[in-house]
């Protein structure tokens, strides 16, 4: 991963993290809005622009990939790289519950 990716993409806004926790299975934006608002309880509710501005990026930048159109939704699926990204961010967030819980 090159220093770019590592700058830009760790740590994580929430909508990058759910947007990749989400493409590890073949999805399209509509999809993603709703699977994070039912994960989240409805707390999280990303915006379509928000959405469509933040899969745009990550295809650019090689995270996500394009895998085919369906009834007019593109649909997305994570990469190696957007992996990699994703396993460093869900290590750091681990290391922070860790550290808050010894705190206690």
């Amino acid at each position: 991963m090159d220093a770019h990716i590592k700058k830009v993409y760790v740590p994580m806004t929430e909508t990058g993290f759910y947007i990749l926790l989400c493409l590890r299975e073949p999805n399209h934006g509509y999809g993603i809005v709703q699977k994070v608002k039912e994960m989240t309880g409805g707390d999280i509710v990303l915006a379509p622009g928000t959405m469509y501005g933040s899969l745009s990026k990550m295809e650019k930048d090689g995270l996500i990939r394009f895998v085919r159109e369906e009834e007019k939704r593109k649909i997305y699926l994570i990469t190696d790289l957007g992996s990699e990204v994703l396993n460093l961010e869900m290590k750091r967030i681990a290391r922070l519950y860790k550290n808050m819980k010894e705190m206690r």
